[in-house]
C-alpha cells in the first residue's frame, strides 16, 4: 500500500534539528526513538537470518529456529523461499519487531568465511531470487527485511577496518546483483556494512550508497549501519547512510549531527530526507499513527511441521552408491559421532535464536523407528573446543529448587538489587542490567549421576571467581591479541576446573563476575563434561557399536567453535579426529550411512568408502525429525547444492587481507563454479540425488522461458531441480534459470523456467540436473 508523502512531510516539518537528528541514532541497542507529538512509536531491531532473536539473547524469549539460510537456497524453491519469509515476518509481528536484519545475501566467495552458513549461494542469479523471494514474504507481514550487509563483505578477518579491492565486472554482474534483486522486489531497508570497497568504507560510500544504491536503483527505504559500523560524523551523513546503529556512548551522530548542520557541513535538507526515509518506515510497518496498520499476521500452529519439512527438504543426498538409503526399519542402530551427541543445530554469532526446543538426531530416530528399535549413541571422538553448557537437569536453583540458576545483580557494596530465576547456564546480557550493577553471581546446586572426575568451565571475559564445592579458583581471561570483540559473545575463552564428585550428592556451585568498565555487555557461563572414556577407547567403542547393529548412522561436522561471526575457518578439514573415526567405521562396516551437519563445506576424503552420504545443514529446531525423515524415506531428500564443495584446499580463494588491509578479489568473476577445475571438485554446483531417477526428454526457449520435458524414471515420487546454464562467445558458463518439479513414479511433467534477463541476445542453453550433469542443449538468438 502506498504510503502519503505528504502527510510524512507535514510530520518532518514539525520537528526541530535536534529531533530529527536524534531519530537517525539509535536510542539503545535495538531501537529508534520514538516522537509521541508526531506519531512515531519506537521502531525495534532484530537480527534475523536463521530467525527472529528478539532485542535478547535470554533462553525465556524463545523464538523459531530456521534452517541456516544456506540451506533455505539449497531447496532451489523461491515459492518456499516467500513461505520461509512469511512465516519470519509472522514471527517479527508477534515479538513487536519492525524490522528484521536478514537476509544476508553476500555471495559464498570462499568457503573459508566464517559466516558463510549465514549466506545462501555462490551464485548471484541463485542468490539473488531467494533472496528477493524472502523480501516478499517477510513485508507481506509488515515488518521490514534488510538485505545486508552491503557490500564485499565476504570475510570476517578484520572485518571492522580491510579494504576489499573488487574488480568493476565482478563488483556489477556478482556482488551487487543479489543487493540489486533485493531492492527491486521492494526491500525496506539495507544494511551498510563494516568494510571498505574501493578504497572507501561502506558506511562513507557515496558512490555506492548514494550514487548507485539510491539514485541508480531508485531505493526509498532506510540505509542502517552494521553495528558499531559508523566512524565518521560528516563523512558517513553525507555518504549517504541514513540511520547509525547501536545508541550509546560510542555513537558519532546525534548531538554531533545536529551541530555539523548547524556548521554547513551537512546540508539539512540531507538530514530531512534521512528522517523522512525514517518515517516512511515507521508508516510501512505500523509504527506511525494515522497510516493503515499492516493486515494481521502471526505464526500459524502448524509453524513446527514448516520447519521440518523445510529441513528435509534442503538436505542433499549427496552418495547412495550402494543403495543403503533409506533405511529398511533396522532394529538396532548405531548413532556414533560428536554431532549426535552435540547436535549443531545453528552457527554462531548475531544470528543466533533461542528456540523452545531442538529436536536431536536421537529424539527424531526413536520416534520414526518406534519403541522397538535400540539405539546405541557414541560420540567417537572430542573435536569441541569448548565444553558445553551444565545441563539443566542436574542442576537446582538453591532458592527455589526449580532446575536452572539463580542470577544475581550486586551493587559495589555486594548488595542484591535484582534477583532472578533462569533455565540456562550461560548468558550474554547486553543492556537492562539493573543501575548501579557492578558484580554478577550465578548460583547453582549440582547432583551428577556418576562418580569421577567432572570438569567444569568458566566462560566469559574478566575477572571471576568459581566456588566449587567449597574450593575456591580465581580467573583473568581476555581475548586473544587482536580478535574481534564479536568472539567476546560467539567465542568467549573458558577455563576448566575438575572435581570429584561422588553421585547422588549434591554440590554447590557459584559464580562471581566483576563488571569490566565500559564493556558492553556481558558474558558468563559454566560448562560441564561429565566423566568419560579417553578418545582412543572411545574411538574403539564406537567401531565395535558400528558391527554389532542393523544400521549405522555416522554424524560428523562442525560447531560454532567453526562457523560463526566474528572470524574466518582456518581449514576445510572436520575438527579434531572426525576424518578418523569415519574411516574407522566404514573399515568394520562399509555400508555406513555419514550425515555431515555444517553450514559450509568440508572436505570429505572418505566419501567413495561409506554406504551413504547426507549433507544435512545447519538444520535449527527440528532439525532431528527432519534427518529421520529423509534416512528412513517417509521424506525426499531434495535439497541440491548450491555452492561448489572442493576436494581439496589447494585452490582456495583467500580470506585474509594482506599487509596493508587489502583483500584483493583477483579471481575477478571466476568464484564457486568458474573457480575450480574439474580435479578440485568433490560434489559441483546443483549436485543432489533423492530417492528416485530422472530423465530429461525435451528442451524449447520461448520469449526468455524455457521449457524443458522431464520423466520420473524411478518407483517412488520425487522432487527435481531443473537448472539452465548458459554460456556465449568468449563468456563462461553461467546460471540461467532453474525450477522445482514434483512427480509420481513413471510421471512426466513440463517445466517452465523463466530465465536470466541478463543473458546476451545469443548463448548456447543447457539444461540438467547440476552443472557437471548437462543432459540438453539448444541455441538461442
Amino acid at each position: 500500500m502506498p504510503v502519503d508523502e505528504s502527510d510524512l512531510r507535514d510530520r518532518l516539518a514539525r520537528l526541530t534539528l535536534e529531533e530529527k537528528t536524534g531519530l537517525l541514532t539509535g536510542a539503545d541497542f535495538w531501537t529508534l526513538p520514538a516522537v509521541e507529538r508526531i506519531g512515531l512509536r519506537a521502531l525495534v531491531m532484530s537480527d534475523g537470518p536463521s530467525g527472529v532473536r528478539g532485542r535478547s539473547w535470554d533462553e525465556r524469549e524463545t523464538g523459531l529456529l530456521f534452517p541456516n539460510p544456506s540451506a533455505l537456497a539449497a531447496t532451489w524453491d523461491v515459492a518456499l523461499a516467500e513461505r520461509a519469509g512469511r512465516l519470519n515476518g509472522a514471527q517479527a509481528r508477534d515479538r513487536g519487531v519492525h524490522v528484521q536484519l536478514a537476509p544476508t545475501v553476500n555471495l559464498h566467495r570462499t568457503p573459508l568465511g566464517g559466516r558463510h552458513f549465514e549466506n545462501y549461494a555462490e551464485d548471484p542469479l541463485l542468490t539473488g531470487r531467494i533472496g528477493a523471494a524472502f523480501v516478499a514474504g517477510v513485508q507481506s507481514a509488515g515488518v521490514a527485511a534488510t538485505a545486508k550487509h552491503f557490500v564485499g563483505n565476504d570475510s570476517e578477518t578484520d572485518r571492522m577496518t580491510y579494504r576489499a579491492d573488487i574488480p568493476a565486472a565482478a563488483l556489477e554482474t556478482l556482488y551487487l546483483r543479489p543487493f540489486e534483486d533485493a531492492v527491486r522486489a521492494g526491500a525496506w531497508a539495507v544494511m551498510a556494512a563494516y568494510n571498505g570497497v574501493g578504497g572507501v568504507s561502506m558506511t562513507e560510500n557515496r558512490p555506492l550508497l548514494t550514487g548507485l544504491l539510491k539514485d541508480r536503483w531508485g531505493f526509498d527505504g532506510v540505509v542502517v549501519s552494521d553495528w558499531f559500523a559508523v566512524r565518521s560524523t560528516e563523512a558517513s551523513a553525507n555518504a549517504g547512510l541514513d540511520v547509525e546503529m547501536p545508541g550509546g556512548p560510542r555513537a558519532r551522530w546525534r548531538d554531533r549531527l545536529a551541530e555539523a548542520v548547524r556548521a554547513g557541513r551537512v546540508a539539512a535538507e540531507l538530514v530531512d530526507d534521512k528522517v523522512l526515509r525514517v518515517l516512511r518506515l515507521a508508516a510501512r510497518t505500523g509504527a506511525l499513527d494515522g497510516h493503515p496498520a499492516p493486515p494481521p499476521a502471526t505464526t500459524p500452529p502448524d509453524a513446527r511441521d514448516r520447519l521440518r519439512s523445510l529441513a528435509a527438504t534442503a538436505t542433499v543426498l549427496l552418495a547412495n552408491d550402494r543403495g543403503v538409503l533409506p533405511l529398511a526399519a533396522p532394529r538396532r542402530v548405531a548413532l556414533i559421532g560428536p554431532n549426535a551427541v552435540r547436535f549443531s543445530a545453528q552457527g554462531g554469532g548475531s544470528a543466533h535464536v533461542t528456540p523452545e526446543h531442538v529436536v536431536t538426531p536421537l529424539e527424531g530416530l526413536r520416534a520414526a523407528l518406534g519403541d522397538g528399535a535400540e539405539i546405541e549413541v557414541r560420540a567417537g571422538v572430542y573435536p569441541h573446543e569448548r565444553l558445553a553448557p551444565l545441563p539443566l537437569e542436574i542442576t537446582a536453583d538453591p532458592e527455589t529448587g526449580e532446575p536452572g540458576v539463580r542470577l544475581e545483580y550486586l551493587d559495589g557494596d555486594g548488595a542484591v538489587l535484582a534477583s532472578e530465576h533462569r533455565r540456562a547456564a550461560a548468558f550474554k546480557l547486553i543492556g537492562g542490567l539493573p543501575e548501579g550493577t557492578r558484580r554478577i553471581r550465578a548460583r547453582t546446586a549440582v547432583t551428577v549421576a556418576e562418580d569421577g572426575a567432572h570438569t567444569f568451565a568458566v566462560t566469559g571475559i574478566g575477572r571471576f571467581e568459581l566456588d566449587l564445592d567449597g574450593a575456591t579458583t580465581v580467573i583473568e581471561q581476555r581475548l586473544p591479541e587482536g580478535a574481534d570483540a564479536v568472539e567476546a559473545l560467539v567465542r568467549p575463552p573458558e577455563h576448566r576446573v575438575e572435581a570429584e564428585l561422588k553421585a547422588g550428592r549434591r554440590v554447590a556451585v557459584e559464580l562471581r563476575h566483576e563488571l569490566r568498565p565500559g564493556g558492553f555487555g556481558v558474558v558468563l557461563g559454566l560448562g560441564h563434561w561429565a566423566p568419560h572414556l579417553d578418545e582412543d577407547a572411545e574411538l574403539a567403542a564406537s567401531v565395535r557399536a558400528a558391527a554389532a547393529a542393523d544400521a549405522v548412522i555416522v554424524m560428523v561436522g562442525t560447531n560454532d567453535d567453526v562457523e560463526s561471526e566474528g572470524f574466518d575457518r582456518a581449514t576445510l578439514r572436520l575438527p579434531g579426529r572426525q576424518d578418523e573415526l569415519v574411516r574407522a567405521v566404514a573399515a568394520a562396516r562399509p555400508d555406513a550411512v555419514v550425515v555431515v551437519n555444517a553450514g559450509a563445506p568440508v572436505l570429505t576424503p572418505w566419501r567413495g568408502e561409506v554406504g551413504a552420504l547426507l549433507w544435512a545443514w545447519l538444520p535449527g529446531q527440528e532439525g532431528g525429525a527432519a534427518l529421520a525423515d529423509v534416512l528412513t524415506g517417509a521424506a525426499e531428500p531434495g535439497g541440491r547444492l548450491p555452492t561448489t564443495h572442493p576436494a581439496t584446499e589447494e585452490h582456495l580463494l583467500p580470506v585474509v587481507p594482506d599487509g596493508d588491509g587489502t583483500l584483493a578479489y583477483t579471481e575477478g568473476t571466476s568464484i564457486g563454479y568458474r573457480h575450480y577445475a574439474a580435479a578440485d571438485i568433490a560434489y559441483p554446483f546443483g549436485h543432489g540425488l533423492g530417492y528416485t531417477t530422472w530423465e530429461y526428454d525435451a528442451l524449447s526457449v520461448e520469449d526468455g522461458v524455457a521449457e524443458v520435458l522431464v520423466r520420473n524414471a524411478g518407483d517412488r515420487p520425487g522432487r527435481e531441480v531443473v537448472q539452465l546454464y548458459a554460456f556465449g562467445e568468449g563468456t563462461p558458463i553461467r546460471l540461467a534459470g532453474f525450477a522445482v518439479v514434483e512427480a509420481g513414479p513413471g510421471e512426466s511433467a513440463a517445466v517452465r523456467v523463466p530465465l536470466d534477463d541478463r543473458l546476451p541476445a545469443a548463448y548456447h542453453l543447457q539444461a540438467g540436473r547440476s552443472i557437471a550433469d548437462l543432459r540438453l542443449a539448444t541455441e538461442v538468438g
